[in-house]
């Protein structure tokens, strides 16, 4: 007879509630960085006269992510997630800065950029945190806490973000994000110092190649998203550059990944499919709401608001019952929710149906993805050991931010070539439909790891 286990301790006790704080509170900061910036991001264009470089504004932070990812997870199994957490939240600190006090769009890329270096490193070094500080067994509740940490960001980002560009200025939505970060990392380096984050058998082995790799993507997914300003070059570097991030991606992701291999590797590519579905797409929703619709900036990221809340909602519903719906079942449900929200869209953009279709449908996308984006985080931990704990972790990422990043590229290119015509925001939206389809492929083979239900049974 098996004895029966210990209930899983609160990630909000006496042990652990400090470091439940600072993580939550850099998820925070991060989801109010996200909302706020693809709110406002259409007027600074406008206002930089960088219209052209709209795309890049995104896929450029989600391309140097990578590399930032590739040495925290480095760093991290060598000496643990401590000090590359430090270093990640200095550059995010740093790019803010430089994008709020931009005088020109390629200022503001060149701020994007080192803030994306930044934001990937922090979540590879949260990841880690989680792995070396929590038991297995309340991994799911910790992410559904920061998917949670979403909820308020959710509700007052994109209105706050659109209210300060209308009344103050669009410089203010970096620059405030950035006096924010600097006093919540003060308390956080405050509260992580005494606690010990060091494996016992760290990962030796060469990380140059895997950083020259994490570079050699970067340049790919920007060369990507620059390739509609070449004129007759541009079919030639868009081929060129899907060659160098397909082969410069592989040392950095598990083997078997670009095949969707049953375990491990279909986890790591559902995500990169799915992110690159919902977050190509989503920074043209706010797009749509004024170019089409006339919001105004402060009304434009209702929809995002939305689509926030119901992910952080199921995000809730995976943590708790997560084992007991099961891998694929999640896998079906979610996908079944995200491709509904796309189909809406394009709906939407082609009929010039009304506005509330929009928000309501892309509150579907934001359901699906709290089903399965904080799941593949869970499962990614469950077939990890101490010692790939950060290259997990930093695939995992990296997938993410590739597939986001090429997705956003692709659908600028094919957004700018339609802007004389009806058919820009079509044409995103169904792309972002064909990936989310794709992603049933990996997601039913996603397997089962030693992943432990929040309740306590045993699978």
């Amino acid at each position: 007879m098996t004895a029966p286990l210990e209930p899983a301790p609160s990630i909000w006790g006496t042990r652990y509630v400090w470091v439940t704080v600072g993580a939550v509170a850099l998820i925070f900061l991060a989801a109010v960085q996200a909302l706020a910036v693809t709110t406002v991001m259409p007027i600074v264009s406008d206002d930089l006269d960088g219209d052209t470089l709209y795309a890049v504004a995104f896929a450029g932070t989600l391309a140097t992510s990578v590399i930032g990812m590739v040495a925290v997870g480095a760093w991290s199994d060598r000496s643990g997630p401590k000090a590359p957490l430090y270093a990640a939240v200095a550059l995010f600190l740093v790019g803010l800065v430089i994008a709020g006090l931009a005088p020109t769009m390629p200022i503001l890329v060149v701020g994007r950029l080192i803030q994306g270096l930044g934001t990937g490193g922090q979540t590879v070094a949260l990841y880690v945190v989680v792995a070396r500080v929590y038991p297995a067994q309340v991994h799911g509740r910790v992410f559904a806490a920061f998917s949670a940490a979403w909820v308020v960001p959710s509700l007052i980002g994109p209105f706050l973000a659109g209210a300060v560009t209308e009344y103050l200025h669009w410089r203010w939505v970096f620059l405030g994000v950035a006096a924010l970060t600097l006093v919540a990392f003060t308390l956080i380096a405050l509260r992580l110092h005494a606690t010990a984050l060091h494996t016992d058998e760290p990962q030796e082995g060469r990380v140059g190649p895997r950083l020259a790799c994490a570079v050699a993507v970067a340049i790919g997914a920007l060369a990507l998203s620059l390739a509609g300003e070449l004129g007759s070059w541009s079919v030639l570097v868009v081929a060129a550059s899907v060659l160098i991030i397909g082969f410069a991606a592989r040392p950095l992701l598990p083997p078997g990944t670009l095949l969707s291999g049953r375990g491990l590797p279909s986890v790591v590519l559902m995500r990169g499919l799915i992110a690159g579905a919902l977050f190509g797409a989503e920074i043209y929703v706010p797009y749509l709401l004024i170019a089409e619709y006339d919001f105004s900036p402060t009304w434009a990221g209702v929809a995002l608001t939305a689509a926030a809340l119901t992910w952080a909602a199921a995000s809730a519903v995976q943590g708790r019952v997560g084992d007991r719906i099961g891998n694929a079942r999640i896998t079906l449900i979610g996908t079944a929710l995200l491709f509904t929200s796309l189909t809406v869209a394009g709906a939407v953009a082609w009929g010039h149906l009304h506005t509330a279709a929009l928000i309501v449908g892309w509150a579907l996308a934001g359901a699906g993805m709290g089903l399965m984006y904080p799941r593949l985080t869970v499962l990614t931990l469950a077939y990890s050991t101490p010692q790939n704990q950060g290259f997990n972790s930093a695939a995992l990422s990296i997938s993410d931010a590739v597939g986001a990043a090429a997705a956003i590229a692709v659908m600028g290119l094919v957004f700018t070539a339609l802007t004389a015509t009806d058919a820009g925001f079509v044409a995103v939206f169904a792309i972002a439909g064909v990936l989310a389809l794709l992603a049933l492929v990996p997601g039913l083979r996603l397997g089962h790891a030693h992943e432990v239900a929040p309740q306590g049974r045993d699978r």
